[in-house]
């Protein structure tokens, strides 16, 4: 009897795991882990939960936004002791299969990273109203079925945007430089808040200033982002700054073609060569260990945004490369000054 009950045990686990691998849609990626399933911190921090991740078309080689949500991640494992999991969505039909994954086995926290996901997880978090989700870039007061178990995390990308487009303006007066440009991926409102406050930081340092801003309407193809740019570049444009995740890189790449200065997005992409004069930084790695730090409290805020702008840390700049070192105290007020709201009110729309 003992060995049937053993046998029947063992064939019971098999048929679960195999449910389990056939109900994910996208592919299952953490760099922590080597044989790309879930990753547990030796030592628990606090109170052991699961938060599961699921990134938005641009994938975790993106260098700058799913790539920081999943830092984030990282850094909830090695010091939150808690238990995490990454799909990468390899379209946008990935995103409810890939969110619905994770509730069903049980996830305390599921976190949707971008704006394109919003519909999706509106869909998901009503199917599953026990599971926690929280989406990166989306008010969570809009969405169309107003679900309680929904926390949005908002930034203030216009301020980010304000500082670099300060800095481009500084070093465009000093250079007798008449144009700058701006390249973005999808016409949606991260992007655009970054693109109206770089825009606006450019005009209040260089009233003169031309901007140039395109739209790639991708996120991936770095080629079509680069053509974009040599495009601008030919204009006349001599700074060019990328919204536009991995397809932004070929913005950065046609930077050093043509030996101007470009502006990364989102992490400080420095390390990818000299020609990027700084970086537009947006801290989601940061906001996603807040966000599973609140989950782990009982502190999660379901139905509402916690938002992260330059006063509270989750908005800033880069490194400066050689030509805009010489404007570092002078970008360092201004930062200040948004921080204590004597520069206020900076544009995020795109007009």
């Amino acid at each position: 009897m003992r060995a049937r009950s053993t046998r029947r045990a063992i064939a019971a686990l098999g048929a679960a795991g195999i449910l389990i691998v056939a109900a994910g849609c996208g592919s299952d990626d953490n760099s922590s882990s080597s044989s790309g399933t879930t990753s547990t911190a030796a030592a628990p921090a606090g109170k052991a939960i699961k938060v599961g991740l699921v990134t938005d078309i641009g994938g975790l080689n993106d260098r700058s936004f799913n790539a920081l949500a999943n830092k984030g991640l990282l850094t909830a494992q090695s010091t939150l002791g808690v238990t995490g999991r990454v799909l990468t969505s390899k379209s946008n039909a990935d995103y409810i299969p890939n969110l619905s994954t994770l509730a069903q086995q049980k996830y305390d926290l599921v976190i949707g990273v971008g704006f394109l996901m919003a519909d999706a997880v509106d869909t998901v978090a009503k199917k599953f109203p026990n599971t926690k989700f929280a989406i990166i870039d989306v008010d969570a007061t809009t969405l169309k079925g107003k679900p309680s178990n929904v926390e949005g995390l908002l930034f203030k990308e216009q301020q980010s945007g304000y500082l670099a487009g300060y800095l481009a303006g500084l070093y465009a007066k000093d250079n007798n430089i008449t144009t700058i440009s701006s390249v973005g991926g999808q016409k949606i409102p991260p992007v655009d808040h970054y693109i109206a406050g770089y825009q606006a930081g450019a005009k209040a340092a260089d009233p003169s200033i031309k901007t140039l801003n395109a739209y790639s309407q991708d996120f991936v193809d770095q080629a079509k982002c680069k053509e974009l740019a040599l495009n601008q570049i030919a204009k006349g444009s001599k700074v060019e700054f990328q919204v536009a995740g991995q397809c932004g890189l070929g913005v950065l790449d046609a930077a050093k073609e043509k030996s101007i200065q470009g502006i990364g997005v989102d992490a400080d992409q420095a390390y990818l060569g000299p020609q990027v004069f700084t970086s537009a930084l947006k801290k989601v790695d940061v906001a996603v260990v807040n966000a599973i730090k609140g989950a782990q409290a009982d502190k999660f805020t379901g139905g509402q945004d916690v938002i992260n702008s330059v006063k509270s840390g989750g908005i800033g700049y880069g490194k400066l490369n050689t030509a805009a070192t010489k404007y570092a105290d002078q970008v360092k007020k201004v930062q200040d000054d948004i921080a204590s709201g004597t520069i206020a009110n900076i544009p995020d729309t795109v007009k």
